[in-house]
């Protein structure tokens, strides 16, 4: 199950993007706890305290004790927001949770045995579907993880959250059964035959035939070929009929 962070925070009075402003400029993050039917409580955070938290990767599921000005606070961290140019921590909001508090939280999923997996020996590709799942559990018994044994699978086959067996006291927060995983054959090249005939190219692109080639100049046209429109006959050859003229 995942265990307890300890913080340190401090209580503020103002909120607003000014004084949100003033936070950072003195080295902490600004941020709020919420939640419980209490009233929202405006705190401040050391930057270093919580950075290696959030680089863990699974801050939005652990738990934390939120030591606020020498009270304790049982909280869970719900968004973290970062500046969109240098990617620094800019707010911070937290749950409250109170005694026997059930929640939805996302939980990372793990996979292991793709060595073993016969799927994958002959070829196959595991395809990760979904990297977390959403859980519902007491605010005692959030999972660290979710283990997907895949060494007995085989190509086609899939694993669902159904088919996982869940601590006790934690069930799926989804309308639907989630896919984990799934295991598929790679899709293989096929190659262009080699000698392909002209009816297998395409009509526009095949060549169209070659056009006549033109007489070469000065040569005679052929044997009872009519002379070129416009073309000077030949030396020697008796000019052409005159066409009769037109009666008036």
């Amino acid at each position: 199950m995942s265990k307890i962070v300890q913080l340190k925070a401090a209580s503020r009075a103002r909120a607003g993007k000014g004084a949100s402003r003033a936070v950072r400029r003195t080295g902490l993050i600004p941020g709020v706890v919420y939640g419980d039917k209490q009233d929202p409580q405006l705190i401040s955070l050391t930057y270093g305290d919580v950075l290696p938290h959030i680089e863990t990767g699974r801050f939005l599921s652990t738990l934390i004790d939120l030591e606020v000005d020498g009270k304790a606070v049982r909280a869970i961290p719900r968004d973290v927001q970062f500046e969109p140019v240098r990617d620094f921590i800019v707010h911070i909001d937290f749950l409250r949770l109170g005694k026997d508090a059930r929640i939805k939280v996302n939980v990372p999923v793990h996979f292991k045995g793709q060595e073993l997996s016969p799927g994958i020996k002959q070829g196959g590709a595991l395809n990760i579907v979904s990297h977390t799942v959403a859980l519902s559990c007491s605010a005692n018994l959030i999972p660290d993880e979710i283990s997907v044994d895949v060494s007995p699978m085989q190509i086609g086959q899939s694993v669902h959250l159904s088919n996982i067996t869940l601590p006790e006291g934690v069930s799926s927060a989804a309308s639907d059964d989630v896919t984990l995983c799934a295991i598929s054959a790679q899709a293989k090249e096929e190659e262009a035959p080699a000698d392909a005939t002209a009816a297998d190219v395409p009509a526009t692109n095949q060549k169209a035939p070659a056009a006549a080639a033109a007489p070469a100049k000065g040569a005679a046209p052929a044997k009872g070929a009519a002379p070129a429109k416009g073309a000077a006959p030949a030396k020697g050859a008796a000019p052409a009929a005159a066409a009769p003229a037109k009666k008036k």
